[in-house]
């Protein structure tokens, strides 16, 4: 009975101090989703993490179908936010996305996926439209008679001046 109690003892330690429940880190969502097709070439990925990330010592690559890495390598972590950008995607096909990522006091998290970029077949051209100039009528007698008046007045200023200034050097 004695030993009985000590092996319920013992176990019950176990689970209680020995036994810790791992702190794994898991995918909650992607951008684009994975495993999608699209026809809009995204300008970056993003993966979303259960925990917090650490700011270094992440990897996250993106290939094109031939295996050319088509991200830009500027990774930016946000809290549980994995961001590559990536160049413009000019191939149709599998796009696979490999991960590394750090959490504290967790494993390395390293996992891939692949989204489809479909190129769309018709790519809709925009007719050119008219725009709206305005163009001068010509006859706008209001304005020409404004136009005129001013030139008038600028004429008699500047012979006012000129004659103001004759006086003011036949003084000295």
């Amino acid at each position: 009975m004695m030993r009985i109690k000590q092996i319920v003892v013992a176990i019950l330690g176990l689970l209680v101090f020995g036994v810790t429940p791992a702190m794994a880190n898991s995918l909650v969502a992607t951008t684009p989703m994975a495993g999608r097709t699209i026809q809009s070439a995204p300008s970056a990925i993003t993966i979303t993490t259960e925990l917090p990330l650490l700011d270094l010592g992440n990897d996250v690559t993106v290939t094109d179908p031939t295996g050319v890495r088509v991200d830009d390598g500027a990774l930016t972590i946000d809290g549980t936010n994995a961001v590559i950008g990536l160049k413009q995607l000019v191939k149709t096909g599998v796009y696979t996305v490999n991960y590394s990522l750090l959490a504290e006091n967790d494993a390395p998290f390293i996992g891939s996926f692949t989204f489809i970029f479909a190129e769309p077949t018709v790519i809709a051209t925009v007719a050119p439209q008219p725009s709206a100039v305005a163009t001068p009528s010509g006859n706008n007698l209001g304005t020409t008679i404004f136009v005129l008046g001013l030139l008038a007045a600028a004429i008699v200023v500047t012979i006012a001046l000129s004659l103001y200034a004759r006086k003011l050097f036949r003084d000295r």
